[in-house]
């Protein structure tokens, strides 16, 4: 008989969050059903029984998975079945490893798999908003060790008021969206995007939103004593050596600290000093002995390089590069470096280089997003690229991976607010890493703007950001917050909090904390001196390039944006494409046109300006209305015996009669010498009101001759009894 626990979370706003174990996937080590309203997250949890042999790091395995019958949907492409992680799915693993990651003991080494998937969904709630919690509960309810637990909330300003996990449809009203996840006491992680707002804001947010996740911490660990899982396994991943602990921080120690405050700047020659230290250590130790303590050698060594730098910091304020805390490394900028793309840029900050493009096309080049819950056309994007060269590695260079998309998107998010909303291009940015030491989704950011403003994008306001540090030993009061961290002190030190904005605010955020007990008082530092290197690096940028070109590059596109009655959509487009192919063709542009706020809006781009005038006048020309008394140059399309037909207007033909073709008498239209393909001038003199059709003249514009009469119509016949006859009826 299956007895489920279940417990019951509230929400402020009255919406309930269920957590419910027992029932489902009870061969995996942990499993949760989660439910807030119509949105169901099965998350599960699997832990090896024992590391593998030489495991010196925590083999964490985060999948989230939406089905796409979770929203009665089918899925796309051939084989109708979900293929590979979309993007989105990719982005919110991460921000379920990032929250958990951290928080397993540093000494269990056992190969770990959560599973989040995404069963039914009605589109309303945020199912990634969701996943945090429901993995959380799924360790919960576990053996497995976790210091946890935790749990993540979305975090939204709408109207000047915070709200948690809010639905689709407010989102769209926000001027914040932040992820947070926290433990009862301390948050853990931060990822979100803002319409430039002030520090003091985002930690409002902070706090609202860390007092909703206690409330969720709570009922896990009810949950926990529920199901009696409080109890975790026994585990032994690491056998140590004291002794030989303490001979490596006596022998290295010191040394390490010499080089530590040395002020070395190039990262390899450090790097290589320290690896000195450690091999001339290793050195005393047969190669028998060697193959038996090596693995705990370099481990005890790691540490006493940890411990030397961060002492360092904390006691004399050196960086390993000499730098004082708050100093920014020296900044060099170059515009418009590559003259293929149509904006280019390096930024370079100290040992990390990026090389950006902006590349502008049109309504065509938009990218097509298809997620389970979202469908739409995103106009801004960007990429990034992060080769094995630009940390001097020498590896074959694969395919893009989960952290690629996690700092493309970061930088995304920091820029697309920047970009005019009615922007007619579609603008795609590429960042290629050329070196990396240290923050290289800021310098994303900073190459990104000045490739922007390169090509002509008339931002709104230039954006700069800043990887801040932080070192901070636990029971200890002394603390240290570095700006612009190194790959090292990123490594070694507690804190990667990256922070994107504007002179006015801040535009995007992201941080991972590895140390308990971070104060908000050590937050608002933070915050307030990331702003300080933010305004250092923006004025770097603006004294490369002030504001955005007042031009596009030659070999941009150019794009022509204009309106029609949506009654006209229809006769450009022609039938099966016909009329909008042709113009094409002729002209050499490339026209697309959409129904949207109840009007046609159509784009023209060409490789030049002639190409785009030639299509935006054919175009007005059949959404051109008929004037009666206007004069038009017409084609003669087709003769007939009572007339010919002419094209006076594009998409507009009407009957030329052959009376109105001369003030002669003519037997035939032949004998005026018309056919077709001819051109003639004709006068709109009348529309019929019922039937729409026009009656046009070519006589009127000729001279009448003297003493012409205007022949009286035959009368028609009429019946004896004085009715007319009637049709004479066709034979069948």
């Amino acid at each position: 008989m299956i007895n489920p626990i279940v417990k019951t979370i509230e929400l402020p706003d009255g919406r309930t969050i269920t957590l419910e174990t027992g029932k489902l996937a009870k061969q995996a080590d942990g499993s949760v059903m989660l439910r807030m309203g119509n949105t169901m997250l099965l998350a599960t949890v699997c832990a090896a029984k024992d590391a593998v042999p030489g495991t010196d790091f925590m083999p964490l395995q985060v999948e989230y998975k939406e089905k796409y019958s979770a929203f009665g949907r089918f899925p796309g492409g051939f084989t109708k079945r979900e293929g590979k992680a979309s993007d989105y799915e990719i982005l919110t693993c991460r921000l379920v490893d990032r929250a958990l990651r951290p928080l397993f003991p540093d000494n269990f080494h056992a190969e770990v798999y959560v599973n989040i998937i995404l069963f039914s969904a009605d589109g309303v709630d945020m199912p990634d908003a969701l996943a945090g919690l429901a993995a959380s509960a799924a360790l919960a309810v576990s053996d497995i060790p976790f210091n946890g637990p935790i749990s993540e909330v979305r975090v939204a300003r709408i109207d000047g008021k915070f709200v948690i996990n809010p639905t689709f449809d407010q989102l769209e009203k926000a001027d914040m969206d932040l992820m947070v996840a926290a433990t009862y006491e301390n948050i853990m992680m931060v990822e979100g995007e803002m319409d430039e707002v002030s520090e003091q804001d985002l930690l409002e947010a902070l706090k609202v939103a860390h007092e909703a996740i206690k409330t969720h911490c709570k009922a896990q660990m009810e949950l926990m004593e529920e199901v009696g899982s409080t109890v975790k396994r026994e585990y032994c991943h690491e056998e140590n050596d004291e002794e030989l602990r303490q001979a490596v921080h006596a022998a290295c120690y010191d040394k390490a600290y010499a080089i530590a405050a040395s002020g070395n700047r190039n990262k390899h020659e450090r790097g290589e000093a320290f690896e000195a230290i450690r091999e001339e250590f290793k050195a005393q130790f047969t190669e028998e002995e060697l193959e038996e303590k090596e693995a705990l050698i370099n481990k005890y060594y790691h540490d006493v390089e940890k411990e030397a730098m961060r002492r360092c910091i904390l006691d004399e304020g050196k960086r390993l590069d000499g730098r004082q805390t708050t100093e920014i490394r020296p900044i060099w900028c170059e515009v418009d470096p590559l003259p293929g793309p149509h904006g280019s840029s390096i930024f370079t900050r100290g040992e990390t280089q990026s090389l950006s493009t902006v590349t502008l096309g049109t309504k065509l080049d938009e990218k097509m997003v298809d997620d389970v819950l979202d469908q739409h056309k995103e106009r801004f994007l960007l990429h990034y690229n992060f080769p094995p060269f630009s940390t001097g590695e020498a590896k074959a260079q694969r395919g893009v991976g989960r952290r690629e998309i996690g700092h493309g998107h970061l930088a995304w998010r920091a820029l697309k607010g920047m970009i005019p909303a009615n922007y007619p291009y579609t603008i795609r940015v590429m960042s290629d890493i050329l070196e990396s030491n240290g923050s290289s989704s800021m310098a994303t950011v900073c190459a990104g703007t000045l490739a922007l403003m390169d090509a002509g994008v008339p931002m709104k306001k230039p954006v700069s950001g800043i990887a801040m540090g932080l070192i901070k030993n636990a029971g200890e009061d002394k603390y240290a917050v570095l700006s612009d961290i190194l790959g090292d002190e990123d490594h070694l030190g507690d804190m990667d909090f990256k922070v994107t904005g504007t002179k006015d605010g801040i535009t995007a955020t992201q941080m991972d904390i590895k140390v308990d007990g971070l104060s908000y008082e050590i937050l608002e530092k933070a915050l307030m001196q990331a702003k300080a290197g933010r305004e250092h690096i923006l004025n770097k940028l603006t004294e490369c390039i002030a504001e955005p070109r007042a031009d596009l590059k030659p070999h941009a596109p150019r794009i022509e944006v204009m309106t029609i009655p949506k009654e006209f959509i229809g006769a450009v487009i022609g039938p099966g494409g016909k009329i909008i192919q042709g113009m094409q063709e002729e002209t050499g542009a490339t026209i697309t046109i959409e129904e949207a706020d109840g009007v046609g809006k159509i784009q023209v781009s060409g490789p030049n300006k002639e190409s785009i005038e030639a299509a935006i006048a054919k175009i007005k020309a059949i959404v051109a209305i008929p004037e009666v008394g206007e004069v038009y140059n017409a084609k003669v399309v087709s003769i007939m015996p009572y007339g010919c037909f002419v094209e006076f207007m594009a998409g507009k033909e009407g009957l030329l009669h052959i009376s109105e073709i001369s003030w002669k008498r003519l037997e035939s239209v032949e004998e005026s010498g018309l056919k077709e393909g001819d051109t003639i001038s004709v006068k709109l003199l009348e529309i019929d009101p019922k039937t729409g059709k026009f009656r046009l003249s070519h006589r009127v514009l000729e001279e009448k001759p003297e003493g012409w009469e205007e022949r009286p119509r035959r009368p028609r016949r009429e019946a004896a009894d004085g009715e007319r006859r009637p049709r004479r009826e066709k034979s069948e």
